[in-house]
């Protein structure tokens, strides 16, 4: 059960709130496509490490990707916020609507230095 990965010397755990920048291919020419929003599950070792984002999209839908650590396409991942939470797999998010689906607790500044 991972817990945490690393990402270019930044330390990402489940709860926290993401930027991931990942480049499309469309047709002749590529560009970055953002996706923020929770991670809330992190699996696997190593190079088969994965994380799940999810979001909340217009109309209150939520949206999750599943992203493996080592994908190529991943230019960066941008930490908005630590979250606090207890558990290592947020999956009870996904029967929550609106603002209580992006309800995690952010950590104190003095957990922050901790860490």
């Amino acid at each position: 059960m991972a817990l945490h990965l690393s990402y270019n010397d930044q330390t990402i755990a489940v709860g926290d709130t993401v930027r991931v920048h990942q480049r499309i291919m469309e047709e002749k020419r590529s560009r970055t496509q953002v996706f923020e929003g929770v991670v809330i599950a992190i699996r696997g070792k190593e190079a088969g490490k994965t994380f799940v984002v999810r979001k909340i999209s217009v109309g209150g839908i939520g949206v999750e990707k599943i992203f493996p650590v080592m994908l190529p396409s991943i230019e960066k991942i941008e930490l908005k916020r630590k979250g606090d939470v207890r558990r290592s797999k947020l999956n009870y998010l996904r029967d929550r609507v609106g603002k209580a689906a992006s309800k995690v607790k952010e950590k104190s500044m003095d957990e922050q230095l901790k860490a």
